[in-house]
């Protein structure tokens, strides 16, 4: 009997697997059919906090996707000190044009590295509690961001399979692929005396921001704590990184380590190195990366 349920369980799988369509090959959708397609609640609040508040995309098209109908949870950049959601929607557009489900969410800022980085954790639990209302489906989550974003991104995914990470996430949600803009994996105290060096006043009050437990540069053995580096293990989801050669922010050193593990597995994550790419990549560097990751994401 269990031999004929599993028969069956992957005989459906199959099929679904070749229904499926190719995010890469799927037509954008216009800007009337986007109006069409979605279902968007703005603000919602998934803490107490009045920052900690994402905007939700229902897509009326997602089941149509078979098993690429992924969930997309989107953070932004800004040195965890400014900007919003609602700066950075370049990063999220491709994939509305795609018709996948989408949320794209703020979280505490001017408050520092430790506090920021929990709040994706919240939200992803947040999300399942309260799951009846959205239908989204959560065994398939792809967490990105941007910059800082990019960093919280990365290391809720690389702490989610670690025993000694003190913020769990829910029995049910899986991470199944990482999109990191720019967002820093290692070396946090090259980024901290980046900015912290900084003539710019708000570059300098980013980098003192970025632990203000600490009176002057954070100790490196506690820094460590909140580089992904440090949890990475072969258990992790599929990472895709987009970098920039010339980043004056999140200097290429640091990416280095992190990168030379993603590459024992070719098959598995990938790396778009751009030599002449800043921080953050231009509008024809934007639109190749998103060619190669929906190319990426169509083998999860």
């Amino acid at each position: 009997m269990n031999k004929n349920i599993l028969s069956l369980s992957f005989a459906i799988s199959l099929a679904v697997s070749a229904c499926s369509p190719k995010l890469a090959s799927l037509a954008d959708k216009t800007p009337e059919q986007l109006t069409t397609t979605y279902s968007i609640t703005k603000d919602v609040a998934y803490g107490t906090d009045k920052e900690e508040t994402m905007d939700i995309y229902l897509s009326r098209d997602a089941q149509k996707l078979g098993n690429k109908n992924l969930t997309i949870v989107f953070l932004h950049g800004g040195g965890y000190y400014v900007s919003d959601k609602s700066k950075e929607e370049r990063y999220i557009q491709p994939y509305l044009k795609k018709g996948m489900n989408v949320v794209n969410m703020n979280y505490r800022i001017k408050r520092g590295i430790p506090l920021a980085s929990e709040d994706l954790t919240y939200a992803l639990n947040f999300l399942k509690a309260n799951n009846a209302a959205y239908r989204l489906n959560l065994d398939k989550i792809v967490v990105s961001g941007f910059s800082a974003g990019a960093h919280i991104a990365s290391l809720v995914a690389v702490t989610a399979n670690d025993p000694t990470y003190p913020f769990k996430l829910s029995s049910g949600l899986k991470i199944a692929a990482v999109v990191n803009f720019s967002g820093p994996v290692d070396g946090l105290d090259v980024v901290e005396k980046v900015f912290m060096s900084n003539d710019v006043p708000v570059m300098k009050a980013i980098g003192v921001a970025l632990f203000p437990e600490t009176t002057d540069y954070a100790p490196k053995e506690y820094i460590r704590k909140f580089e992904p580096i440090t949890y990475f293990d072969k258990n992790d989801p599929p990472f895709f990184i987009w970098q920039g050669g010339k980043d004056d922010q999140v200097p290429p050193v640091t990416f280095e380590k992190f990168v030379a593990l993603l590459k024992q597995e070719p098959k598995k994550n990938e790396v778009l190195f751009v030599p002449e790419g800043q921080h953050s990549p231009n509008a024809n560097e934007l639109k190749d990366a998103y060619q190669k990751i929906f190319h990426f994401l169509d083998r999860l």
